[in-house]
């Protein structure tokens, strides 16, 4: 029986990460064979600490190894306000920026009836909970601008607002820096909608 070389299982392993194909698998796999062993086994190690130590934050589902979060605990954040996303990498990118100092509420996906996801398959109930609970005033909904995306918005909005909290959503539009007329006609469209007063 023919056995399979390590290097060939690690480039298979690699094309099952996000966005990697065969190039860049192999291009990856020749760069962790030249790296020296101590910083391979690091990486190595990095992996293995994160998938024993890492859970879901029981508040809002943001990735933490201390439950509550450090986000959730931090008492100078604005309590009153919860930004949702539908993953913990939007809450990363959102936070890198600095400016926002609320809290967050992870949905950990977004509706799609046709693969299969519904309101039973997301975090839902958990923000319901804590807006009815936690007084809060603002839900910010920043799910991504695609189908799933404002699928989900929109059934967060009618379940939020008959409980009287105010909603919002962010806004969508031409990147800093680039020519309108590159832009594709969603994203001019999405521009109009959230224009505001100047």
């Amino acid at each position: 029986m023919h056995r399979e070389s390590s290097f060939n299982r690690l480039i298979e392993e690699l094309k099952r990460l996000p966005g990697v194909g065969q190039k860049t698998a192999q291009r990856l796999a020749f760069f962790l064979l030249k790296m020296p062993v101590a910083e391979a086994k690091a990486i190595a190690q990095a992996i293995i600490d994160i998938k024993d130590t890492s859970r879901f934050c029981t508040l809002c589902n943001n990735i933490t190894e201390e439950d509550p979060c450090r986000i959730c605990r931090d008492s100078t954040r604005d309590r009153k306000k919860i930004l949702v996303v539908e993953e913990p990498s939007t809450l990363y990118t959102i936070e890198r920026t600095g400016g926002y100092k609320g809290l967050y509420h992870v949905m950990l996906g977004a509706l799609s009836p046709l693969d299969g996801i519904g309101p039973e398959d997301i975090k839902i109930s958990g923000l319901l909970n804590r807006v009815e609970k936690d007084g809060i005033e603002e839900v910010i909904l920043a799910t991504d601008p695609d189908m799933a995306g404002e699928a989900t918005a929109m059934y967060l909005l009618r379940l939020l607002k008959p409980m009287g909290v105010h909603v919002t959503r962010i806004a969508y539009g031409i990147p800093v820096g680039s020519d309108i007329e590159y832009a594709d006609e969603l994203t001019l469209v999405k521009s109009l909608e959230g224009r505001r007063d100047v």
